[in-house]
C-alpha cells in the first residue's frame, strides 16, 4: 500500500494497520484553499508537517476550519519534488509514546505545495495570487532562526542580503526577500490586512521577522524599487502584524526503526531521503506527543479558531514570558548541554545521555538550580511542571530517536538566548554571574566541542553552523593535550556580545570558562574528569 490519495481509498487496510486517516473530503478542503486561501506557510519540513499540519487537520476534522494550508518552500526545493509531490501532499504522522507504543495518523490538510522561487514561473505567479487574495489571513514560518538573519556577527549585511537588495522585488532569492516581495504584491493589490507569524524556536521571533522584512522594504525604497507607502503599510500593525510566538515539540530526523515498522505493516515507499541541501526528511514524521504553541493574538484579518486545537492565544508579554521560560531555562539550554557533551562523550541518542550520571546532574543544575530562580512565570504554564516534564519524561523517552549531533546544529545562533539571558538575569540581580557553575560548564563544553576531537582523542564531524569557520579560526593553534596552547584565544569568543548577548568577562564568568576549558583539554578522559570535578561542587 502506498501513501497516496488513491491508496487512502482502501480504508480497511489503514484500519487494520492501526493508522487513522482523514474522515473529511481532502479534495474539498484543497479546492477551498485554492479558491480562497487563508493560511500559507513557509518552511515545510518535519515540524511543520506534523505540528501545523496536525493543527489544521484537527480543526478540519472538528469542522472548525474548512480549508487546508498552502505550503511554500523558499530554500530546499527537493522537499517538494521528493516528499510532497510523490505522496500527494500527504503526511504520515507518528507520535512516539514513552511506553514504546505510537499513534499513527495520515494528515491530509496540506492543500498545495509551491516553490517560492521566481525561476519557477507557475509557482511564483500562484504565490503572487495568494498574497493578493483578500481572504489571506496568515503567512507563517518555520525556517529556523538563521532564516531571519540579515547581518553577520559584525553587523554587516550578509552577501545574500546585499544581492537581494540590489535585485529588488522582481527577483528575490532569500526567504525574507521572497516574503517581502510577496507582501509587496499584496500592497499593490489594495494593501489588505494580514498576519505574518514566525513559529520558529527563537526569542522575540515576531520582532526578528519584522526587522528582516523592513530591512528589505527600506532598502528597496532607497533604491527606488518601492514607494514609501509600502514601508508605511508594513510598519502599521493594524495592516501587517508580526505576532510573537513560543513553540515546543521535539521532532527528530526520521528514524530507520519507524521506516521498518511501517514497512512491516505493508506501507511501501517510506524510505527517508537526504536532499542536496542536507534536509533529512521522509514521507512520515516521527515526533514526541507533548507540544506547546503560544501565540500573540494579533490578527488584523481574522484567523482560524486555534484555541480549539490546544493553542494558547494571549498577549505579547505572556508569549515572551513563556518563550523565555522554555528557551532560557526549561528545555533549550538543557538540550544544548546534552548536544555538545553527547558528541564529546560518544553518545548518539539524547535519551541515553539521561542515564549518564554526570550529564543528568548537569541538566538538572542548569534548569532547576540555576535557571528556575530567575525565570519569569508566564502564568499560563508552570515553569516547575514544565521543567519536570522535560527532565523526567520528554528527554529520557527511549523511543525518541533524537541525536546530540542534530541538536548541536547552529549552536552559535542559539547559545546567546539559551544561556545569555540567565547570565544577564544574574548580573542584574547579584551584580555578576560568578555564582553560576553549570552554565559556564556547558559553555566550556561547547568550546571544547568546537575542536572536533572527542574525549577519547578521536576526530568527529561537527554539525553545520554559520559561524563554524570564524570560530575555528579563533581556536586555531589549540591542541588537545596541550592546555598551554590556549593563551588568549578564547577572548574574542567569550567577549562577543553578539554571540552571548553580553561580555562574559564583564559578567565575571569568562575566566571561569577558560579554566574549565583548559581542564577539558588536558588529555584523554579530561572532559569526563572535569564534569565530575565541577558537578561534585568544587569551586572553579
Amino acid at each position: 500500500m502506498n501513501l497516496t490519495l488513491d491508496g487512502l481509498r482502501r480504508r480497511e487496510f489503514w484500519k487494520k494497520a492501526g493508522v487513522a486517516i482523514p474522515t473529511y473530503e481532502i479534495g474539498r478542503i484543497r479546492s477551498a484553499a485554492q479558491k480562497e486561501p487563508v493560511w500559507v506557510h513557509f518552511g515545510i519540513g518535519n515540524i511543520f508537517r506534523i505540528f501545523m499540519g496536525g493543527i489544521a487537520d484537527h480543526l478540519i476534522e472538528q469542522k472548525a476550519l474548512d480549508r487546508g494550508i498552502t505550503c511554500a518552500e523558499a530554500f530546499d526545493f527537493d522537499v517538494i519534488d521528493k516528499i510532497y509531490a510523490p505522496f500527494d501532499n500527504l503526511v504520515l504522522g507518528v507520535t512516539l509514546l514513552p511506553d514504546g507504543n505510537s499513534r499513527k495518523r495520515v494528515i491530509g490538510s496540506l492543500a498545495e505545495a509551491l516553490k517560492a522561487n521566481t525561476e519557477e514561473p507557475e509557482c511564483w505567479q500562484r504565490l503572487k495570487q495568494i498574497f493578493a487574495s483578500p481572504s489571506l489571513q496568515i503567512c507563517s514560518f518555520t525556517i529556523t532562526e538563521k532564516g531571519y538573519a540579515v547581518c553577520d556577527t559584525h553587523g554587516e549585511y550578509l552577501p545574500a542580503v546585499c544581492a537581494d537588495l540590489e535585485r529588488g522585488p522582481s527577483g528575490p532569492q532569500s526567504a525574507m526577500a521572497v516574503v517581502t516581495a510577496l507582501l509587496y504584491e499584496r500592497f499593490k493589490g489594495g494593501g489588505g490586512p494580514v498576519a505574518a507569524v514566525s513559529m520558529d524556536n527563537c526569542s522575540r521571533n515576531g520582532e526578528k521577522l519584522k526587522t528582516a522584512v523592513l530591512t528589505f522594504a527600506r532598502g528597496w525604497e532607497e533604491r527606488g524599487y518601492v514607494s514609501e507607502g509600502f514601508v508605511r503599510y508594513l510598519s502599521d500593525e493594524a495592516q501587517v502584524s508580526f505576532p510573537w510566538s513560543m513553540i515546543d515539540k521535539i521532532t527528530p530526523r526520521p528514524a530507520a526503526s519507524i521506516r521498518d515498522e511501517l514497512a512491516s505493516l505493508g506501507i511501501e515507499g517510506m524510505e527517508p531521503v537526504v536532499t542536496r541541501k542536507n534536509t533529512y526528511i521522509a514521507p512520515y514524521v516521527n515526533a514526541e506527543g507533548p507540544q506547546y504553541l503560544v501565540i500573540e493574538d494579533r490578527f488584523p484579518n481574522g484567523r482560524p479558531p486555534f484555541e480549539k486545537a490546544g493553542i494558547y492565544m494571549t498577549d505579547r508579554e505572556t508569549v515572551n514570558k513563556a518563550e523565555r521560560m522554555k528557551v532560557t531555562t526549561c528545555l533549550n539550554p538543557l538540550h544544548t548541554a546534552l548536544a555538545v557533551y553527547g558528541c564529546l562523550l560518544g553518545y548518539t541518542r539524547i535519551s541515553d545521555e539521561m542515564q549518564d550520571r554526570e550529564l543528568h546532574e548537569l541538566v538538572c543544575r542548569i534548569g532547576l538550580k540555576e535557571g528556575l530562580p530567575v525565570v519569569t512565570n508566564p502564568g499560563i504554564l508552570s515553569p516547575e511542571k514544565f521543567a519536570a516534564e522535560v527532565i523526567r519524561e520528554r528527554i529520557p523517552n527511549p523511543y525518541m530517536p533524537d541525536t546530540p549531533q542534530r541538536i548541536a546544529t547552529d549552536t552559535s545562533q542559539k547559545i546567546g538566548i539559551r544561556y545569555g539571558e540567565t547570565i544577564k538575569a544574574y548580573v542584574d540581580r547579584y551584580g555578576d554571574a560568578g555564582r553560576l557553575q553549570a552554565i559556564p560548564l556547558a559553555i566550556a563544553g561547547w568550546l571544547r566541542y568546537l575542536l572536533g576531537v572527542d574525549d577519547n582523542g578521536k576526530v568527529f564531524h561537527r554539525s553545520a553552523d554559520p559561524m563554524l569557520g570564524e570560530l575555528s579560526g579563533y581556536l586555531e593553534g589549540i591542541s588537545p593535550g596541550r592546555p598551554d596552547t590556549v593563551g588568549n584565544r578564547l577572548v574574542p569568543i567569550l567577549s562577543n556580545s553578539r554571540i552571548f548577548g553580553c561580555d562574559l568577562y564583564q559578567a565575571k564568568i569568562g575566566k571561569k570558562i577558560e579554566k574549565m576549558f583548559r581542564e577539558e583539554i588536558t588529555g584523554i578522559g579530561a572532559v569526563r574528569k572535569t564534569l565530575i570535578k565541577y558537578l561534585n561542587g568544587l569551586e572553579a
